[in-house]
């Protein structure tokens, strides 16, 4: 008995991860709105019901796309940012990460492009902090706890550091192949420079971070 339950749900779990891959093509080369369930479905040859099965509602399928590709993206910029010499080296390891992540024609059109469409706005944002602000956060914390920044309020640093980020995002998903390298290069030149502005001096570092 244990054992057909096991594969009952082996069988289940597969199931569910190829409606996500077909689901993650459909909403990358087609939009939400130009995916139906009816074609999900049909890509792995499954039912409708079996969709139902796994997820609610279309918007449900998209929730659930979402949420892995920003999981994966999350990853492997705190990845990235693990190699790093010290606190600066790990950021800029990270945020070249995540640049490059945009430059991705599938996260950057189901993330970056198809997300505020398919969640609407406010929902979108949530879910972009749900996943992304924690680990922001965590890199401006690390810089001002090493010293490598001035000290400055650790909340407005991160909403401003996130919003930047944003922004990268939507230009870098929404701009054409050919031009993204360019467009790459000056965010991260840009935000650098930024973040160098904030950089302590010397007399600085003996002093605590804000909160």
């Amino acid at each position: 008995m244990s054992t057909a339950k096991s594969r009952r749900d082996q069988f289940s779990e597969a199931t569910r991860a190829a409606l996500l891959d077909a689901a993650t093509r459909r909403f990358a080369e087609l939009g939400y709105a130009g995916t139906s369930l009816e074609d999900v479905a049909g890509d792995i040859q499954a039912t409708r019901g079996a969709v139902y099965h796994h997820f609610s509602s279309k918007r449900a399928l998209f929730e659930a796309v979402f949420a892995r590709l920003e999981t994966n993206a999350v990853d492997r910029a705190a990845k990235a940012g693990s190699h790093g010499d010290n606190a600066w080296h790990s950021a800029l390891l990270a945020l070249d990460e995540f640049l490059t992540q945009c430059c991705d024609p599938v996260y950057g059109r189901v993330v970056w492009q198809e997300g505020p469409l398919a969640l609407g706005w406010t929902c979108w944002i949530e879910e972009e902090q749900k996943y992304a602000y924690g680990l922001v956060e965590q890199f401006v914390r690390a810089l001002l706890e090493s010293g490598q920044l001035a000290p400055v309020p650790l909340v407005t640093t991160t909403q401003l550091a996130f919003g930047m980020l944003g922004a990268a995002g939507q230009a870098l998903s929404a701009a054409a192949t050919a031009d993204q390298p360019r467009i790459k290069a000056e965010y991260a030149e840009v935000m650098g420079r930024m973040l160098t502005g904030l950089r302590a001096m010397p007399t600085d570092r003996s002093r605590d971070v804000v909160d």
